[in-house]
């Protein structure tokens, strides 16, 4: 090899190794701040299980369970209908074997108290779910997310006793602008929505001081690893989604 490529090559390494390393040097600091961070989560802060957390399938009644042995106050599943319009538990088109909406309530029921988070995936028999709900005596702990703005009518119309957070994408270079935070806050508040939901990517503490301070709910969405946990935490958010709950629950435990 060219004596001169050996020497190139050698300081792009030696660059890329040194960026690398004041990458992760930045990150431990910041992650060192967030863990001293005081803290003070909302009354009513929830830990939801996403589908498949703890290494299960998705929409499996293990997941259910995994998520509840491992401090989940609320579990997640996706909703879909099969072409007969039955509820099922799946996150596209139903295939067939699908673990039914029916069976996940009544799953549910016997754990006192575990909120159930369903996750909209389309809106075509929506009217058959609070029915359900209500057969297994969990209709006040239900709630729906994976609303978007143009499901919101049929929400209101085939589910109305169901309350509901609204799914938004957020401008990360605008989620400390105050009044385009305001602008969400507008939207939010004329779906008749609970609150918002939407990617950790895209959480600032500004937004969710904002949010609160105009009487809505902050749910963010999906938070793996530690660091971002501690970080989100320190947002003080309403409720946090993970498939790791049980790791989510240990740093909530140390920072209350």
């Amino acid at each position: 090899m060219n004596k001169k490529i050996k020497i190139a090559i050698s300081i792009v390494l030696a660059t890329t190794i040194s960026g690398v390393g004041i990458f992760f040097g930045v990150r431990e600091m910041k992650l060192n701040e967030y863990k001293k961070a005081e803290v003070k989560l909302p009354e009513g802060f929830t830990i939801t299980a996403h589908t498949g957390c703890m290494d299960t399938e998705d929409n499996s009644l293990e997941s259910i369970k995994k998520g509840i042995e491992n401090g989940a106050t609320v579990v997640e599943f996706d909703l879909y209908f099969t072409k007969e319009g039955n509820p099922v538990l799946a996150h596209d088109e139903p295939v067939g074997g699908e673990v039914t909406l029916e069976e996940a309530f009544e799953y549910v029921a016997q754990f006192d108290g575990v909120m159930v988070n369903v996750d909209v995936k389309t809106c075509d028999a929506l009217e058959k779910v609070y029915p359900l709900a209500e057969k297994y005596g969990i209709e006040k702990r239900i709630f729906y997310t994976g609303v978007n703005i143009e499901d919101v009518e049929t929400v209101k119309k085939d589910s109305p006793q169901v309350k509901y957070y609204l799914n938004m994408d957020i401008d990360k270079g605008k989620a400390r602008d105050r009044e385009y935070i305001l602008s969400l806050v507008d939207i939010v508040k004329n779906t008749g929505a609970i609150g918002i939901n939407f990617n950790y990517k895209g959480a600032t503490k500004e937004l969710v001081d904002i949010f609160h301070e105009n009487g809505l709910l902050v749910s963010i969405w999906t938070v793996n690893n530690r660091y971002n946990m501690y970080k989100i935490i320190s947002f003080e958010p309403d409720n946090i989604t993970t498939r790791h709950p049980d790791k989510l629950s240990e740093i909530v435990k140390v920072k209350q």
